[in-house]
């Protein structure tokens, strides 16, 4: 059989690959990219989509929640069944219309994760394919905890493919993926415990906005166990007893249903990368600052499973492809130079920061001021009864420019973005006051926050 030679073979269909594909293919390169599972790739088929499908349900619902008795007169109940079927809207159309995208730009499809066999050669679907330039674009996927038992741990995926929903339920893990199922969960009528490594949960956010959201998830009923390492998961008669080790003690608790949410590891381990000539890490695929791999240079690497120090985010994912994307039809013209990327976190209320903590601002030996209060007697948070909100923002004292910006809030996620412009905009706390935004709007809080 002979050998099928491309241009440019890519490895994933999430957010990074299609735009690398469809990018090399417009400019009438010979395209071809393959993936081992519903084209689509993480967010919208089992990620950030979905999960925001089911979180805006329980929006509703807290909401509904916190104004009873100031004009809701009962809280609605929430149907899983329903809320599920809800979801299926959003990603069931999904794998059929990326194929259907794809083949429309003249893409060659493959389902079936590639092997390396030499620095330009790859088997997938017991074919030989030759490509002048590779790209993995292959992701995350759950970190596989290496625990007694562990076959029985379900991880993120199975949460969102739930028919029905435990009546209780174990999370494993206290990071973004944890504590947004926990909430959901919890909204949703489940007992929930959250057992975590660390001393709180979310670790690489301000301590001090976590600390408003380990209080009122709390409240929510939530269970945390922290400074506890998970050891063993046994299967009992109807529930599941996972054991962890807490102040040199072995102690347990027991649940329907136990969920791995310990975090997630770069998608390499099918690809033979060593034949490849492939260098890699922890972090993923190695890369220069042209996102090219460090050994291989006929490979490139974007999205999460690259190691290039940005954070593993779908915008993220998107501006890695361009520049890969530019590099692969140009040369080597266009480095990393990203500005700086909000996180968010979906729980009730939101978590959303961006730029430095305190800490980080401290090692960086930045001279700064740093503005850190609790405001739920803000017009914004009374008019919904809500009673956590909060921020704190790192400004630098020479400059008189936001380092980092740290909220919580119900519109934590949208606040954030006015200042990622203030941020790559280089505005003066003196230009942020000096606006006229809307009122009474979120978005204009944060002229008092600066």
């Amino acid at each position: 059989m002979a050998i099928k030679e491309y241009d440019v073979f890519v490895i994933g269909t999430g957010t990074a690959g299609k735009i690398v594909a469809y990018d090399c293919a417009a400019e009438g390169m010979n395209v071809a990219i393959a993936d081992n599972r519903e084209f689509g790739g993480t967010c919208p088929n089992r990620g950030c989509d979905p999960k925001k499908v089911l979180v805006g349900i329980t929006e509703a619902m807290q909401l509904a929640e916190n104004l009873k008795g100031k004009g809701i007169v009962s809280v609605p109940k929430i149907s899983w069944k329903n809320l599920q079927k809800f979801k299926c809207e959003f990603t069931d159309a999904v794998p059929a219309s990326t194929e259907k995208k794809l083949k429309e730009a003249g893409i060659k499809m493959y389902h079936q994760s590639p092997k390396f066999l030499n620095e330009n050669t790859l088997s997938v679907e017991g074919k030989t394919i030759k490509a002048k330039k590779i790209v993995i674009a292959t992701g995350q996927k759950p970190m596989e905890l290496k625990i007694s038992g562990r076959e029985h741990l379900k991880v993120s995926d199975d949460f969102l493919e739930l028919e029905e929903l435990p009546e209780n339920i174990v999370f494993v893990g206290a990071g973004y993926i944890g504590m947004e199922f926990a909430h959901i969960a919890a909204r949703c009528g489940a007992k929930v415990t959250v057992v975590e490594f660390e001393d709180r949960p979310l670790g690489p956010f301000e301590a001090d906005i976590i600390s408003h959201l380990t209080k009122t998830s709390e409240d929510l009923g939530i269970k945390f166990i922290f400074n506890a390492k998970v050891s063993a998961v046994e299967k009992l008669q109807k529930n599941y007893r996972v054991s962890f080790q807490k102040n040199g003690k072995i102690e347990s608790v027991t649940a329907r249903m136990v969920f791995n949410t310990a975090g997630r590891v770069p998608s390499i381990d099918e690809l033979d990368l060593e034949k490849g000539n492939v260098a890699f890490e922890k972090a993923g695929i190695s890369v220069n600052e042209f996102l090219q791999n460090t050994s291989n240079k006929s490979v490139y690497a974007c999205g999460d499973v690259s190691a290039s120090d940005s954070l593993p985010l779908t915008p993220v994912s998107s501006q890695e492809a361009r520049i890969v994307s530019l590099n692969i039809r140009n040369g080597n013209y266009t480095k990393m130079d990203f500005p700086p990327a909000p996180s968010i976190v979906f729980t009730i209320p939101q978590v959303a920061a961006i730029g430095l903590t305190e800490e980080e601002a401290k090692d960086k030996g930045y001279d700064f001021v740093v503005e850190y209060k609790s405001v739920p007697q803000w017009f914004n948070a009374k008019r919904i009864n809500e009673e956590v909100y909060a921020y704190k923002t790192i400004v630098d004292k020479k400059r008189n420019i936001v380092l980092g910006a740290h909220i919580i809030a119900a519109e934590a996620g949208e606040m954030i973005n006015l200042f990622v412009l203030a941020m790559c905009g280089k505005l003066t706390t003196e230009n942020i006051k000096a606006m006229i935004f809307a009122y009474p709007t979120w978005g204009n809080d944060i002229k008092g926050m600066v």
